[in-house]
Parts: structure tokens; C-alpha cells; sequence
């Protein structure tokens, strides 16, 4: 990955003078053409100048009043709209993506904002994507920021958007869910009915729907996904795609773009530049939060711990996508195995000695017991899940290590017609999934964390032991 320094001189090889367009669309999710509304021509100013500046940016989305031009002016900008539309359609954005896969974010960016103009806009979560803004602002572009306000965000998070306002002199076009659906879901379900059935459908009525609305008013948009942010979704994105989830204002597949600038940056990379270019940032990272969203879907990490564990942290990293970026995960990963959820035949897992293959009425025996005369840890797991066979090679070693200790290492297989009895009563949720039953009480106690390693495992029986 280019360093910072890298990033910004990756633009400056171009001096020439160009032609700024400034074009005033309709708001985030009208779904109406943009309008031309002003063309100016001048050079860019050099964007190693703009690295001396700490001090709140000047906005560059400010519009001239269409009573001041002329119509000259006018109908050069119209000219220009009608290219700039002819020009998109010959863009081969797969080829692109190839053409880009190396080149830093701000030139990523500026060649987004260059093909795309006012319809295109950054999606801002309010985390250290504002790495986005400040990208925008220097390529010397006009560029739009939205957001998603779904009502449950962290009041820093709120002060963080006033914060980027003022230092970028923007404003950021808010996309709000309806009031209708959110006052629906909360009186049949509750306030927080995700803790207990997922959150996909609470992230469909706050997140999802709103977001479709404010890509319908859009040809692209831009978003801070990054590959390392999680491994089990996110791995495979490119810096440019054709969105495999949602349209644009032209309405079908293939109407909207989804530019993904920072998709092969680190994070560390990013709270560099944050750093070196005096970038606010939200006053949660402060304080443990690494992946930011709703307030009561979000939580601090440990330093050991994958930012994304912060996140629906009760779920599988399988399940960490809100619905914004479900183009990301692949057919064969959302689609069911089989109806039932059996999957295809697969070798089964965790057979060594050691560890006890309970049967459906074994199970049912041992939460029954409430005075048990041992320990008993207990995973869940379906042969053909992928999180199930990494982590057996790890639980075959702890039930090595508990060898001899009074501590009873089991598993139960709970896919199939298994898996009703298992959600309702082993709090399965996800796979694999690790119960530990204390010595002296019925209730089991659910392995909190993804983290699945042998020091992780030994560290949350010995914890309970």
C-alpha cells in the first residue's frame, strides 16, 4: 500500500489547466436529473498547498445562483452534461477496476468526481470513512456527502457531524428512515428486538430502505469499505463495480456505481492520514470504538480483538453486514445449504479423543441437570460451516489440554432438524456456537466472542472453572 505521501502525490503529475463543473442535482434520493447550473473554468491549485493548510477547509460545493449566468454559459453546460452522460456509457467500469486496483485513494477519487460530477455523493458513517472527505477535498473537486441518520446513533457521533461540517464548510445532505415503518417495528417488536432475532430486519427499516431511496437520486456513490475490515464479507471487494444491490436514477442492474477508493488501504494507513492532515475524528475512537454504527449495535474492542467484533458482536462474522453492502457476500454464502438448513454431505468435525459426541436426548439430559458433578464445554457446529472447520483443529487441542481435569469436552452436531431445537434452546444463532455448562448450575454460559483460538478457549473455561 502507497504511504500517505504517496497518496497525495499521486495527482500532481497533471498541471494542466481543466474545466471545474459545477452542477446542482436534486437532493439525495428525489430521483430527478441533475441540472446544469454553473461551468468554471480556471487551474487547479496544486494540491501540495493544500497539505500546509489545519484550519477549517473551504467548501467546494457551493453553487453560483442560476439568475447570474448567462446563456452562454448555460448551454456550454448543457453540452458538457450531454458528453459527460455519452462518455459513462463507454466506460468499461470492470476494466477500470483492473486499471485502478494500484492506484492510492485520491486518485481513485478524483477520477470518480472527475467521471461522475454531482451524481455521484460519499457515504459518511461517521467513523474514520470521513478519510473520504478529506481525499474530496483534495482533489480541488465539487463533491456531495450523505448519511444515514437511522435515530440510534451515539451522541458523538452527532457531534462528530457537526464537527466535519464546519471544518470542510459542507453540508451533509441527512437521509432519514420512515417514520411510519421504524413506529411499526418498534410497537409490534420493541426497542431492541435485534438482541433476540437478528438485526437485519431493524438495519432493513433504519439503514436499508433509506439508503435505497438516496441512491435512486444517484449514478454512483462512494464508500469507505476496506478489505480488512472484515475478512469474512469484505475480502474480495474492488476500488470500482458496477452495484450488485442497488440501482441508480436511471432506474435497473447496472444503473449505479459503487466506487469502494480505500478498498486495499489498512486501517492504520487511514488514522495516518487522519493524523497528518489534522482531520477531526470521533471522540469514540478515544474510547475503544474502532467500527461505529448504531448505539446499541456498537461497542469497544479489546486490542486483540477484530474491530468488527464491536459490531451485532452476539452474531457471526458472516452476519456483519448491515444490508448496504450485501452485494458483498457471494451467492453460495447467502444461500441456504438445503432447506433445512443440513447443507451438502460433509466429513464431520471434532472427532478425537477426548471429546463426546452427544446425541439430541444427551443434550437434553444435560440441561436438564442442575447439580452437575463436572463441567461440561459444548460446541454447536454444522460440518459444513467453514467457521466450524477452522476452529477444529483449536478445540481438538483444548480438549487435550482438559485431559484429565474433570472437565467434560463435547459436541453437538445442530444443523438439519436439529436446529429449531438448538435455536430455541441452546441459543445457537450463528455457527459454530460454545456453551459451557458450570458444575453447579443449569443454565450455560455462551461464549462471547469470535475469537476462537486455543488461548481464547482455555481463557473462557478456566474463567468459569
Amino acid at each position: 500500500m502507497a504511504t500517505v505521501a504517496a497518496s497525495i502525490s499521486g495527482c500532481l503529475s497533471s498541471s494542466q489547466s481543466f474545466v471545474l463543473h459545477e452542477l446542482r442535482g436534486a437532493q439525495i434520493g428525489s430521483g430527478r436529473p441533475a441540472e446544469v447550473s454553473a461551468v468554471i473554468t480556471g487551474r487547479r491549485r496544486p494540491l501540495v498547498r493544500l497539505m500546509e493548510g489545519v484550519g477549517p477547509r473551504r467548501g467546494r460545493g457551493s453553487v453560483a445562483p442560476r439568475a447570474a449566468l448567462s446563456s452562454s454559459v448555460a448551454g456550454e453546460a448543457a453540452g458538457f452534461a450531454e458528453k459527460a452522460a455519452t462518455k459513462l456509457e463507454e466506460v468499461d467500469f470492470e476494466k477500470l477496476a483492473e486499471e485502478l486496483e494500484a492506484a492510492s485513494p485520491l486518485v481513485i477519487i478524483d477520477k470518480a468526481l472527475d467521471l461522475f460530477g454531482n451524481d455521484i455523493a460519499i457515504a459518511f458513517s461517521g467513523a474514520e470513512d470521513v478519510a473520504l472527505i478529506e481525499y474530496a477535498w483534495l482533489t480541488g473537486r465539487p463533491f456531495r456527502v450523505f448519511s444515514l441518520d437511522t435515530g440510534r446513533l451515539n451522541p458523538e457521533t452527532y457531534q462528530f457531524f457537526d464537527a466535519v461540517e464546519k471544518h470542510y464548510n459542507i453540508r451533509i445532505e441527512y437521509v432519514f428512515p420512515e417514520a411510519v415503518e421504524v413506529q411499526g417495528l418498534v410497537r409490534n417488536k420493541g426497542l431492541f428486538s435485534f438482541y433476540e432475532d437478528g438485526h437485519e430486519e431493524c438495519c432493513r427499516v433504519r439503514k436499508v430502505r433509506p439508503l435505497r431511496k438516496a441512491l435512486k437520486g444517484l449514478r454512483a456513490w462512494i464508500t469507505g469499505q476496506r478489505k480488512d475490515q472484515s475478512p469474512g464479507t469484505r475480502a474480495s471487494i474492488p476500488v470500482v463495480q458496477v452495484d450488485p444491490s442497488f440501482e441508480g436514477v436511471d432506474g435497473g442492474a447496472g444503473s449505479l456505481i459503487k466506487w469502494n477508493p480505500v478498498a486495499n488501504v489498512q486501517g492504520g494507513d487511514i488514522w495516518n492520514l487522519l493524523r497528518i492532515m489534522n482531520v477531526p475524528v470521533n471522540s469514540l475512537h478515544s474510547q475503544g470504538y474502532v467500527s461505529i454504527g448504531c448505539e446499541p449495535c456498537t461497542r469497544p474492542v479489546l486490542p486483540w480483538q477484530h474491530e468488527r467484533e464491536g459490531r451485532w458482536w452476539w452474531e457471526d462474522a458472516k452476519s456483519k453486514e448491515c444490508g448496504l453492502h450485501k452485494g458483498n457476500i457471494s451467492e453460495d454464502e447467502a444461500t441456504p445449504k438445503t432447506g433445512n438448513g443440513a447443507g451438502p454431505a460433509a466429513a464431520d468435525l471434532f472427532d478425537a479423543p477426548g471429546i463426546v459426541n452427544l446425541s439430541r436426548p444427551g443434550i437434553e439430559n444435560l440441561l436438564k441437570i442442575g447439580g452437575r458433578k463436572e463441567p461440561w464445554i459444548v460446541v454447536l457446529y454444522a460440518p459444513w460451516c467453514s467457521f466450524c472447520q477452522e476452529m477444529e483443529g483449536s478445540y481438538v487441542e483444548l480438549a487435550q489440554k482438559l485431559a484429565g481435569s474433570g472437565i467434560k469436552v463435547a459436541k453437538f452436531r445442530a444443523d438439519g432438524d436439529r436446529k429449531q431445537f438448538a435455536d430455541r434452546e441452546l441459543q445457537l444463532g450463528s455457527f459454530p456456537t460454545i456453551l459451557f455448562f458450570p458444575k453447579h448450575t443449569a443454565r450455560p454460559v455462551k461464549y462471547p466472542t469470535e475469537k476462537r483460538g486455543l488461548d481464547s478457549l482455555l481463557a473462557f473455561v478456566n474463567a468459569l472453572s
